[in-house]
């Protein structure tokens, strides 16, 4: 058996914290045979390969007393790149639990206890459910909606450094002015709106016109008005920091993949650029 699991980018600029995207990269999880304990064979470094990953450490979370197993895992998901390698763990961990422990887990359950293992739901979300996902904790509970997919390409430049999420958190502020949060909050609402009614010009613009963090990231993340100042130019929607960073993702029309990539190579930048696409399936089984 074999879960397949898809990457996610998150914020899209205002939706900070509530708005992500399932994306074409993916955490691939082979599950063979069971033994006297928890074996996870991978290639990805010196991350942990017994009972202590992640993916293990989730499903034992959800599901004690479930029978160790022999995992073959691949991923090519960046680590600490933005794009929810972690994330993509936690949620093959739970199908991992749901699956082999028999729970039955509905879509709605697997996304709250995701968000209370991760922390925060914009990134569990759309793994769990594929597409565009606008995601928020109220009363209590996690509630997602799936917005329509963007007809665009998903153009990640992935810088070679590596920006731990805890490092971005810190540069931020501790509080807004009550000006600023109802501004900031009109851009992110507006935006939300702009995608459901799949007026991509607005929501390209305002997805730009965030207040909530990049004005505080983009000094750790250069490559970021770098990267914007040539789409404007060259085809992209709008371009945007993913999670906490480094990746820069831009949304770019397809015609324009060409011209923008070579753009952004004329601009100096030379880190890995890859072309990626709306993943509409959210984690499943093999």
């Amino acid at each position: 058996m074999q879960i397949k699991v898809p990457a996610s980018s998150a914020n899209l600029g205002p939706g900070f914290d509530s708005i992500g995207v399932a994306i074409s990269l993916y955490l691939t999880i082979d599950v063979l045979e069971e033994t006297d304990h928890w074996v996870v064979d991978h290639d990805l470094g010196d991350l942990p390969r017994d009972e202590k990953n992640m993916i293990v450490a989730s499903a034992l979370k959800i599901k004690p007393d479930l029978a160790p197993r022999h995992l073959r895992v691949e991923s090519d998901i960046p680590l600490a790149h933005g794009l929810g390698s972690s994330s993509s763990a936690i949620v093959g961990g739970i199908e991992l639990a749901d699956k082999l422990g028999g729970m039955h887990l509905a879509p709605h359950e697997k996304i709250e206890l995701a968000s209370q293992l991760e922390g925060h739901p914009d990134n569990v979300a759309p793994t769990i459910l594929g597409s565009l996902v606008v995601v928020c904790k109220v009363n209590g509970h996690f509630t997602a909606v799936k917005a329509p997919v963007p007809p665009f390409a998903m153009i990640a430049y992935i810088p070679a450094y590596n920006l731990k999420t805890s490092d971005a958190r810190a540069v931020l502020p501790k509080e807004l002015s009550f000006k600023d949060a109802v501004q900031a909050s009109a851009v992110a609402n507006t935006a939300v709106a702009a995608l459901f009614a799949q007026d991509y010009e607005k929501a390209g613009e305002l997805m730009e016109a965030d207040l909530f963090h990049e004005r505080y990231r983009s000094k750790l993340v250069p490559e970021l008005e770098i990267i914007r100042n040539v789409g404007h130019s060259h085809g992209a929607v709008a371009t945007y920091l993913s999670g906490a960073g480094p990746t820069v993702m831009s949304l770019v029309d397809p015609q324009h993949i060409s011209d923008f990539i070579d753009a952004v190579r004329e601009a100096g930048l030379k880190d890995e650029i890859r072309r990626l696409e709306v993943a509409p399936r959210g984690a499943y089984w093999l």
